[in-house]
């Protein structure tokens, strides 16, 4: 049965024939034949996907669909849109994964049989994972519900016979949440594993607005024997999703429900032994007007700016006795006058145990520094209450890499641990401190860490100080080494015979690769970022049924974003990381181009300004038309050895810049908390 349904976009036809967009607006000028629009706007139509690809394959401009694109196309365009589509194609997958035999015999012969068989099918298999109910994010959908979903379900079925269906589904999900940033906001996967081990091992785990099912999915890896992982959204397309992501990806029992947990709470029985929240941030109308009298309200009745201690108070009001929770907080929350009395009531009663300051990066808005609130439901009163208060924020990354979440892991789950297993600490300066609750009970209950933490070690900081000075003081003079020579008279630009990127790669002087948004290993990832400040890789590849492009030395690296004129060589250092997102490769044939020569071209202004298109808000550059003059090897080697100098400038110039300014915030900080004596 031909997907009649099913709709495409430009980007997606263009994706499907390995072209840009522009091409595809050619094909739709030049070919009186081409697909008409069966939908979308004037602006941007989309096309019945069956009527594309026969006419892609009529032109030979489509030799055959990769089985992840083909479904990729149908969940996008399906007329149900891709959310429901996703759903249903989880359901398919699950029903895979964990009765293939039945899946098999469903699916053996038409669609409407296919549909008729399926609904009893996924009872047995959602009920097995999700539990009975009406209660549960999955429902099972009818015969007539099913039918138009016929072809996608085979598909998705498909494409898992290769990585299997947990895969398959994480790849769709991911592309998915990667098409609608706006819609949805994950949170990171360091941060997920780190909020899992300040929580520890538990059974039952509650996440009251799951989102994406992050925060649970790393609950699960540290979890008891026989976990049990309960959710609540209140988007309910987001939580079906997020019910299949973890019935696929792990073992526990998965109860998830849709629903404003606030508002409509579908755990009011449960006692877990933990909970972990990324809540929203902000929100005005969480419910402060019909929820005054609500018995969770133990520690106080929030303002209706403070719906983010209406889920701190929520999660302590759904996990047992002694059982940890561990939110995720905008720093504002920490010292708000609003939220006063509440943060003084969960100090004296000893439910508030932590407040640790993340580091700029950790999770949106990546320009805040987020707090994470550890809390533990009081058994009885503690003898002498002290709340840690922790700052990572000083191994936060350059960029947008994020931050050092191997130190930032270090330093918190250490302290955290000595504290907990204690109920003290001795201070560690700049980074963690137990400060007695009754120095924090006064007019304002400010629980920003940075306001209590004694400064770092002064003797170490002047010591830094001194090695950034030295450091700052060789790298001049290695700049004023490297510097070029004037370049005399200047003479008439020389009328040399050009070539392109895109003729130099159809003749085999080159190859031509992007960048991916997955990878089947974890390895590290350069960014578009990283190429533009001229640093190594900072971030890592996120897992995915993608394969990456493994950067090779001699590789040449080029931004398609931004404007800049950037290309960059990669060396032995560089050697071996993913390609990102917005970047291009070309690699050389070293018996026809020299790579220096190839970057150093690239680079050149004017060559940037012909080969940019412009958008409304972003520059983004054609690389295969991009021009270089066609020069011998010998003499390609003579401007590479030039092209090469300036790069060492050019680096050295970037760490004089970055030493300086590390010199000079050290010395306001010093001179300003009396470290550094003024008068030296």
């Amino acid at each position: 049965m031909q997907d009649n349904g099913t709709e495409v976009t430009a980007a997606g036809i263009a994706r499907l024939a390995g072209v840009g967009r522009a091409a595809v607006s050619n094909w739709r000028r030049r070919h009186a034949d081409f697909p008409r629009p069966v939908g979308g706007t004037e602006t941007s139509p989309s096309f019945a996907l069956a009527e594309v690809e026969a006419w892609l394959r009529a032109q030979g401009k489509l030799a055959e669909v990769p089985p992840r694109e083909r479904v990729w196309q149908q969940l996008v365009g399906h007329p149900e849109g891709p959310a429901a589509a996703l759903v249903h194609a989880g359901c398919a997958l699950l029903l895979v994964h964990d009765r293939p035999t039945l899946w098999l015999e469903a699916s053996a012969g038409s669609d409407e049989r296919l549909a008729a068989l399926l609904p009893a099918a996924l009872d047995q298999v959602l009920d097995a994972r999700f539990g009975p109910g009406p209660e549960r994010a999955v429902t099972t959908p009818d015969a007539p519900r099913l039918l138009p979903f016929a072809p996608l379900l085979r598909g998705a079925a498909d494409l898992a016979a290769g990585p299997g269906a947990r895969k398959a589904y994480e790849f769709l999900l991911g592309r998915h949440l990667d098409a609608n940033p706006r819609q949805y906001t994950p949170t990171p996967d360091p941060l997920a594993e780190l909020m899992a081990e300040l929580a520890g091992p538990a059974r039952t785990v509650l996440d009251p607005a799951c989102g994406t099912g992050s925060l649970l999915r790393a609950a699960a890896t540290t979890a008891r024997p026989g976990p049990e992982l309960y959710g609540q959204d209140s988007d309910p397309a987001l939580a079906a999703l997020t019910a299949l992501r973890l019935a696929l990806s792990t073992d526990a029992a998965v109860r998830i429900a849709a629903g404003d947990s606030l508002r409509a709470d579908a755990r009011t029985g449960l006692r877990a032994d933990t909970a972990l929240c990324h809540p929203p941030f902000n929100e005005r109308n969480w419910g402060h007007d019909e929820l005054a009298y609500d018995p969770r309200w133990e520690y106080g009745f929030p303002a209706r700016t403070e719906s983010e201690l209406a889920w701190v108070q929520h999660a302590l009001a759904r996990v047992r006795d002694g059982g940890t929770v561990v939110v995720l907080m905008p720093p504002a929350a920490a010292s708000r006058r609003s939220g006063r009395r509440i943060r003084a009531d969960l100090l004296r009663r000893g439910a508030l145990r932590g407040v640790i300051a993340l580091p700029v990066g950790a999770a949106p808005p990546y320009n805040l520094p987020l707090h994470l609130w550890v809390l533990r439901r009081p058994e009885r009163a503690p003898a002498q209450p002290g709340l840690l208060l922790a700052d990572a924020g000083q191994f936060a990354g350059e960029g947008r890499g994020g931050p050092d979440w191997r130190s930032v892991r270090e330093a918190v789950l250490g302290a955290w641990g000595d504290f907990d297993r204690t109920g003290g600490l001795d201070e560690r300066p700049g980074l963690a401190r137990c400060v007695p609750v009754i120095e924090l009970l006064d007019d304002d209950v400010d629980l920003a860490p940075a306001r209590h933490l004694p400064p770092p070690d002064a003797a170490g900081d002047t010591g830094r100080l001194t090695d950034v000075r030295e450091r700052l003081d060789e790298t001049l003079r290695l700049t004023a080494r490297l510097a070029p020579a004037p370049p005399g008279t200047s003479r008439p630009a020389p009328h040399r015979p050009l070539t392109t990127v895109g003729e130099l790669a159809r003749g085999g002087a080159l190859t031509l690769r992007t960048g991916t948004n997955g990878g089947h290993a974890r390895v590290p990832l350069l960014t578009d970022h990283d190429v533009l400040t001229g640093t190594g890789p900072s971030a890592t590849l996120p897992e995915g049924d993608e394969e990456p492009v493994l950067t090779e030395p001699g590789d040449v690296v080029v931004p398609v974003l931004g404007g800049g004129s950037v290309a960059r060589v990669i060396d032995d250092a560089t050697s071996g990381a993913a390609l990102g997102r917005n970047l291009v490769l070309l690699r050389p044939d070293p018996t026809a181009l020299d790579p220096w020569f190839l970057a150093g071209f690239l680079r050149g202004t004017a060559n940037h300004r012909q080969a940019s298109s412009y958008a409304s808000t972003a520059t983004r550059l054609d690389v295969r038309r991009l021009q270089l003059p066609r020069l011998p090897l010998d003499a390609q080697r003579g401007y590479g050895d030039r092209f090469r100098a300036l790069d060492e400038f050019e680096r050295a110039l970037r760490l004089a810049g970055r030493l300086g300014e590390q010199l000079v915030r050290g010395m306001y900080d010093g001179l300003t908390d009396g470290t550094v004596d003024p008068g030296r």
